[in-house]
């Protein structure tokens, strides 16, 4: 962890933002292996933002890295 990713943290944690759209952010950052981890931790959240963005929504599959694994 840099200064800066520590420095980033606390700004981010000042904003009105839940803490599952922050595992959600993570899981989009994540790569194969910290996904799985984060879908282990965290099923219910990585459940749910699978089956949204998998729903056949072209809208939902514009932006991102969402890396199923």
């Amino acid at each position: 962890m840099s200064l800066y990713d520590y420095q980033k943290s606390k700004e981010i944690a000042k904003e009105e933002t839940s803490f599952e759209t922050l595992i959600m952010t993570a899981a989009w950052k994540a790569d194969i292996s910290d996904f799985r981890k984060l879908r282990f931790v965290f099923p219910k959240i990585i459940k749910e933002m699978e089956e949204t963005y998998f729903s056949g929504s072209s809208s939902n599959q514009t932006t991102g890295s969402f890396k199923q694994g």
